[in-house]
């Protein structure tokens, strides 16, 4: 299928025909046809000044910005829409007809009721120039993408969930998409932060629980998204998500504050499986008790300058997520005057440019990091020794 973009002229009484705005369902118009603010998706953040200028601007019968819908296809075979971009400008049309506020027309602050006859006409007959999107995914998410250049830009996740529109998306925003939505409350029941980073509105932590569960079915999020925009609910994503959040409590007894925004899922869907069939000294390393005795050791390392990385070190024993201090120059300096330019391991004279620092007492045998335990090594024996 060919990208299709329509150029349409629609006017602000066609889109006010049926319109709902539910807090929790949603906004809708267009006699039930389009999704004005799908449900649980951003909520109206237009201030007083900015909604004001919208009906200002039509009443001296000037053109708004350009709009876009796009295009949801159904298994019924009738098509719907959902505005990508001019919620904020059509909520504000919307409401201001139903009317929820006032402007200063004439002097005088009135609700669209109290406009003269002709006044209400001219709004109402007020053109609105939309563009129709309709295309394949990756289509739309190109086209999406391309006209995402003004206003408020619209998130990735967002753009997403305009190309994948359908019974999925809806309901996965159900769960992750409002101001306090479940996944807030359940990410929040162990400490004031909670364990995943992002605002929900903006669809930011909807993004992370796709991420992750993409990552376990071993593709991407728009692969995910594609994959299930026409099934009835999105209940595995959310199962999954709280099955994340479990594990993490319960290898992790004490909340810390550096807990908030790590890959959880990705590391739940690496070693879950090995660490509930750990046996012997595999099985005491990932015991609870001992993992918070390590984090209190190392939360408490000065030689550690990176403490959100403790979780990920603990999980696979890789240094470089501590980013260990570093020796200062000047010990670099005065361990290289110490070895006169000899590399210890090969017995060879460098330059100072030509070694680097290492601890001689590995850090991981409790070596500090201290000028007495700075050993300076050649480019070659360095990389070699930390390969062991």
């Amino acid at each position: 299928m060919t990208m299709q973009i329509t150029e349409q002229r629609i006017k602000t009484r066609t889109v006010y025909d049926g319109y709902i705005n539910d807090e929790e369902e949603g906004v809708t118009g267009y006699n039930g046809l389009l999704d004005i603010r799908p449900r649980y998706q951003r909520e109206f953040v237009y201030k007083d000044d900015k909604r004001d200028a919208v009906i200002e601007t039509v009443l001296a019968g000037l053109p708004l910005n350009v709009m876009y819908w796009a295009v949801v296809h159904h298994p019924t075979g009738k098509n719907s829409y959902e505005v990508l971009d001019g919620q904020q400008r059509t909520i504000s049309l919307m409401e201001y007809i139903d009317g929820n506020y006032s402007i200063k027309y004439e002097g005088n602050a009135m609700t669209f009721s109290n406009l003269p006859i002709d006044v209400q006409e001219q709004i109402l007959d007020y053109p609105l120039f939309v563009y129709v999107c309709d295309g394949t995914d990756s289509e739309k998410l190109k086209w999406f993408k391309t006209i995402n250049i003004a206003g408020e830009r619209l998130t990735d996740q967002e753009l997403r969930n305009a190309v994948y529109a359908g019974s999925w998306v809806s309901d996965a925003k159900r769960y992750f998409s409002k101001s306090n939505c479940p996944a807030i409350r359940y990410g929040m029941t162990k400490g004031c932060d909670g364990y995943v980073r992002g605002e929900s509105i903006r669809q930011e932590i909807l993004e992370t629980a796709i991420l992750w569960i993409a990552d376990r079915d071993g593709t991407t999020i728009d692969g995910y998204m594609s994959r299930h925009q026409n099934d009835n609910t999105a209940s595995d994503l959310w199962s999954y998500f709280r099955t994340v959040i479990e594990w993490v409590e319960s290898i992790f007894t004490v909340y810390r504050k550096e807990m908030k925004g790590l890959p959880w899922g990705l590391w739940y869907n690496a070693f879950h499986d090995h660490i509930a069939n750990a046996t012997g000294k595999e099985k005491e390393r990932f015991a609870p008790a001992h993992l918070e005795n390590e984090i209190s050791r190392l939360m408490a390392d000065e030689d550690v300058t990176h403490k959100a990385g403790v979780y990920g070190y603990l999980l696979t024993g890789e240094e470089k997520y501590l980013s260990i201090r570093a020796f200062s120059d000047q010990d670099k300096r005065a361990a290289y005057e110490r070895q006169k330019g000899i590399c210890p391991l090969c017995g060879q004279h460098f330059e100072l440019c030509q070694m680097q620092a290492d601890h001689d007492i590995p850090w991981s045998k409790g070596g500090k990091t201290v000028p007495e335990n700075c050993v300076m090594l050649c480019k070659k024996d360095n990389i070699r020794k930390s390969n062991q």
